[in-house]
Order: C-alpha cells, then structure tokens, then sequence
C-alpha cells in the first residue's frame, strides 16, 4: 500500500519562486517543482480498510478557504543539517485544519503524529552538506516571501518511494468552503421601520 498524507498544494507562481532558491548549496537533493507541497499529517502506510476510512472522514471536514504565503527559509538538523525548506505564514485557519485532521486520526485508531506541526514546503534533501555551506546558503536568502495565496483546498497525496521527495500521487481532493462576507448595506436600509399603526 502506498504512503498516504494529507498536504496543501503550493500554487504555480509561488512554486516558480520557490524553484528560483535551487541551486548554490554542495550535497542538496533539489525536490521538484511539481512535488513542492506542505504536509499536514503524515498518515504513512495502511490498509486498504483504513485508506477508505481516511477518506471518509477527510471528506466531513467542513472548514472554509484561508490565505497563507511562503515566509522565509532554513534548515532542519542544526549540527547535522538534512534538509532545507521554506517558512509558511502563521494562519489560525491552517492550524485548525491540520488539528482537526490529526484528531480523526486518532479517532480511527493510528497512532498520534509524534512530531509537532511545523508548516514548511521542503525545497532539498541534504547529504553530507556541510554546516558552513548550509549557513551560507540561508544567509544569502532569509528574506524570501511569496504573495499570499488562497487555499481553497487540501489533498490526501501518496508516494510509493522509499525516500522522502516524490514522485507524489494525488488520490483524493478535499473542496474547502468559499469564504463569504456579508455585503455591508446602505445606511438608508438600516433605517428602522415607521408603524402604520
């Protein structure tokens, strides 16, 4: 069975800025374009049974759209770096998402994420890539920012490879609500009405 998990997609014009960080760093694995995402909850590999069930309760989630943007770059594994990625402005709305899936998780019996959520796209995996050039790498770079982008909704992806980078499949699509506001009304529509009495 495939590795299933549940991400954001990252859309074109902030992946095409993201693909301009590529490069300039000895040892980085650079992931591809089309496989940038950012994981919500890493599900990993399960049945049959329980791949239905994922997507039977992915699909009562009820949660509306919500902007977020890419803010920033580092590393993961400070003495021994393995990874570098790009930041995701804090959202309220992602944070609730990705709870809310990690608790219909628990509720059909996987295991917690022992790992606290940290949104992040991974840009490269790192092998023996020293320290220093990791440094050299962000320093030149620390002031990425994409414009803030509307997710309108997440996705249940799988990979069938044995290291972490794509290729990724995409298996189910999960629509978010479109955020509405009310319309203000004309003051005059506010006025109260007069008694014919």
């Amino acid at each position: 069975m495939p590795r299933l998990f549940t991400a954001l997609e990252i859309p074109r014009n902030a992946a095409m800025s993201l693909s301009l960080l590529r490069g300039g760093l000895p040892g980085a694995r650079w992931i591809d374009v089309e496989n940038y995402h950012i994981t919500l909850r890493f599900i990993g590999d399960v049945d049959g049974r329980t791949a239905d069930e994922v997507v039977e309760r992915l699909d009562r989630i009820d949660r509306s759209e919500f902007q977020i943007r890419l803010d920033g770059i580092g590393s993961f594994g400070s003495k021994k770096p393995h990874s570098v990625w790009a930041g995701v402005s804090s959202s309220p709305e992602m944070y609730a998402l990705q709870a809310e899936i990690e608790r219909m998780c628990q509720r059909i019996g996987l295991a917690p994420d022992p790992r606290k959520f940290t949104p992040h796209v991974t840009l490269a995996r790192l092998k023996s890539s020293r320290v220093d050039d990791v440094v050299h790498y962000l320093s030149g770079r620390g002031n990425f920012q994409t414009s803030s982008f509307t997710v309108s909704r997440f996705v249940l992806l799988s990979s069938r490879e044995s290291v972490g980078g794509g290729p990724y499949l995409t298996e189910e699509v999960f629509p978010l609500s479109e955020a509405w506001s009310v319309p203000s009304l004309p003051t005059s529509a506010m006025q109260p009405v007069k008694s014919l009495a």
